[in-house]
């Protein structure tokens, strides 16, 4: 790329993105005009009434941003990353087109989200990647704005979905800034997380991390010396699990909410659809509507949450442990405790014994690092602090086993039933 055609973009990303929005966490966030077209969308704004951190105001009251402000902030920080890159002389094959596209992408990313979805990735639910694209393809106002804003819809959402084949240089690149290791997505919700929380685990050094951004074989990539800002990263993530996103209490809450879910899809009562395309008003509604099979919903709501009766570290080799893991048997195995423990508790609910088990996380980090020599390597090979021994470490200490149940069922009749239980 010619000089004078990167000063371009860096021009048009600086006065064509001239209209403003204020953030609590980046300050001025700035986006184009028609960027600001598409953000006024119904299917955009519906964002703004859903949680980012689903129920875990129960336990930081303050927690209660949402999925448009991270969407604007993954936004914000992709077009710092791109506007970093360009002026170091790199992304030599970037236009002013796909650039434009990618950062529609980068603020539509979560569209497809609907209520409490990363808590229930074991259910049969479309993920949220395949219905942003339902949505940005669809009959919808989005659509209709994004077409009127001459965007690339089909590329738009080759960027977010990676199930898309694609075998184009610059929308690859774009996926993998949107979606990696020190990806803008995770430098938002770890920052903003913490500071809607009030805890202090999460901050990032975002603009260091983004100065010292680089690409190899059409990648992002960090430079060697700024490898401790992906060390800081991985700490802060495991410590946001433990204290805020794995909270004992944001787990029961969210087990609860899955439970009777699980029960109610699985009975007819409501289907995938009723869920999609909703927010965290229509999902209350649905609650209501179906009072009794979603009671476990309502409790939730009014902070009457199960007690923690058993918990313990995951251990595959546990026969216990391994038997629950798959959600199907773990249906199995809550319906026998229930039954056992029925026999004492007469007035005990089978929606009031659940089961859980969060899923596998991952320490791990494939992005490259390169030096002043110009040689790289991966940083899961070079560095010396997260060595697999420590990453596994770090998930066994965060992936419990717990089971929740009503507070005068003690612990003890809970180990009683797993050693009685037959399988």
């Amino acid at each position: 790329m010619r000089q004078e055609d990167r000063n371009k973009i860096i021009i048009h990303l600086d006065k064509e993105y001239n209209a403003t929005l204020r953030d609590p966490l980046w300050k001025d966030i700035k986006l184009s005009p028609q960027l600001m077209s598409i953000y006024k969308t119904k299917e955009v704004q519906k964002l703004s009434r859903i949680k980012q951190l689903g129920p875990t105001w129960l336990v930081y009251p303050g927690a209660v941003h949402t999925r448009l402000v991270h969407s604007l902030g993954v936004y914000h920080l992709s077009r710092m990353i791109i506007l970093s890159l360009l002026t170091k002389g790199l992304g030599k094959n970037l236009t002013i087109n796909g650039i434009d596209d990618f950062l529609c992408a980068s603020l539509l990313h979560d569209i497809g989200h609907f209520p409490y979805a990363h808590s229930l990735k074991e259910l049969p639910l479309t993920d949220h990647e395949t219905l942003a694209t339902y949505i940005i393809k669809g009959d919808t106002d989005l659509h209709e704005e994004l077409v009127e804003q001459n965007y690339n819809v089909d590329t738009i959402c080759q960027i977010l979905d990676k199930d898309i084949e694609c075998n184009d240089a610059q929308t690859l690149f774009f996926r993998s800034v949107l979606s990696g290791a020190l990806d803008p997505d995770k430098l938002d919700y770890l920052n903003r997380d913490a500071l809607f929380s009030g805890v202090t685990y999460g901050i990032q050094d975002s603009s260091y991390i983004i100065s010292h951004l680089t690409i190899r074989h059409n990648k992002t990539a960090l430079e060697g010396k700024a490898q401790i800002s992906l060390e800081h990263l991985l700490f802060a993530k495991y410590q946001m699990y433990k204290t805020v996103y794995w909270h004992e209490t944001t787990r029961c809450a969210t087990a609860m909410i899955k439970k009777a879910l699980v029960k109610c899809l699985s009975d007819g009562t409501i289907t995938a659809n009723d869920l999609y395309n909703i927010d965290d008003y229509s999902f209350e509604a649905l609650a209501d509507k179906h009072s009794d099979e979603l009671a476990n919903v309502i409790r939730v709501r009014n902070n009457d949450l199960l007690s923690t009766k058993y918990v313990k570290s995951f251990d595959e080799k546990c026969k216990f442990d391994s038997y629950c893991r798959p959600l199907e048997t773990r249906s199995i195995m809550e319906r026998k405790l229930y039954e056992i423990l029925k026999k004492n508790h007469p007035d005990l609910r089978e929606d009031e014994l659940i089961i859980d088990i969060p899923e596998p996380i991952s320490f791990e980090s494939d992005i490259l690092l390169t030096f002043d020599d110009d040689t790289e390597e991966p940083f899961v090979e070079h560095n010396e602090l997260f060595t697999k021994e420590v990453r596994e470490k770090f998930q066994t200490t965060l992936r419990k086993i717990r089971i929740f149940t009503q507070d005068y069922i003690n612990e003890k009749e809970i180990n009683e039933a797993i050693n009685n239980v037959r399988y």
